[in-house]
């Protein structure tokens, strides 16, 4: 599991580095910071940090090649940097495995705000939770019974929220933690149809504590690239579906059973 109170802040600009330690340092985070994408993922690796800032323009290894390998080894939240709004570079990213991104210039406001929600969002999703047993077990076997409590499933499709685990036909699935806390909540609600903005609001965890109920095209935007990241790993079609069905022009819900 990730240090709760750990960040680590990858960026190449002095200046800007000291304020992301700064914002994050009132915090209550403990930071380590680096220049460089080597550098920084040495110290993800070392401190396994909850929280991870990533600039996309550095030289040599550029923040995407640096996210890639980043998600390779933690499920840290990684939280981009980039002057350039281009809607390109925002793909990118998050393809890259990053779960959210500022533009620069930025307000400390801002990033701690991300941050926060980020650090409030609930693993479990009681209310909705429905767990089935899994198709191949014996329901009056006490120790499958316990093999299987905790986990929803859908055609094949398994997650395990507490444990952080999905699984798809018995593979299992390396999902970024935006993409699992989606994956979740749509199997929760099962044939219940859940918007794009009631998504966005879940990852910045303002559905579950009363926030703002404002949600931007970026926010939109990004649950998109964020479900189609999903479907590509799931290896289905958005046009014909086996899990996730798009219900055009309001969200998404789970396929018929």
């Amino acid at each position: 599991m990730a240090g709760p109170n750990v960040a680590v802040i990858i960026e190449d600009d002095a200046d800007i580095r000291g304020l992301i330690s700064e914002i994050l340092e009132q915090a209550g985070f403990t930071v380590h910071a680096a220049g460089t994408g080597a550098e920084g993922i040495a110290l993800v690796e070392q401190h396994d940090p909850a929280i991870t800032t990533l600039d996309i323009s550095m030289p040599g290894m550029d923040g995407f090649e640096t996210a890639k390998r980043i998600r390779a080894i933690s499920a840290t939240y990684i939280i981009m940097l980039t002057a350039r709004a281009d809607e390109i570079d925002t793909l990118q990213g998050l393809q890259s495995g990053a779960d959210d991104y500022i533009t620069k210039p930025f307000r400390p406001r801002e990033l701690r705000a991300r941050v926060e929600a980020m650090m409030r969002r609930p693993r479990v999703i009681a209310s909705d939770l429905r767990e089935d047993p899994a198709p191949d077990t014996d329901p009056t076997d006490p120790d499958a019974s316990a093999a299987d409590a905790g986990w929803m499933t859908h055609r094949g499709l398994r997650v395990h929220p507490e444990m952080h685990l999905a699984e798809a036909d018995g593979t299992h699935l390396d999902l970024t933690r935006s993409e699992f806390d989606i994956l979740t909540d749509l199997m929760g609600a099962g044939r219940r149809v859940v918007s794009k903005s009631d998504l966005a609001l879940m990852l910045r965890g303002e559905r579950y504590v009363g926030g703002s109920d404002f949600v931007s095209e970026h926010d939109v935007r990004a649950i998109e690239v964020h479900v189609a990241n999903l479907r590509r790993k799931l290896g289905e079609s958005a046009t014909r579906p086996r899990w996730i069905e798009t219900v055009r022009g309001v969200g998404y819900r789970m396929t018929a059973r």
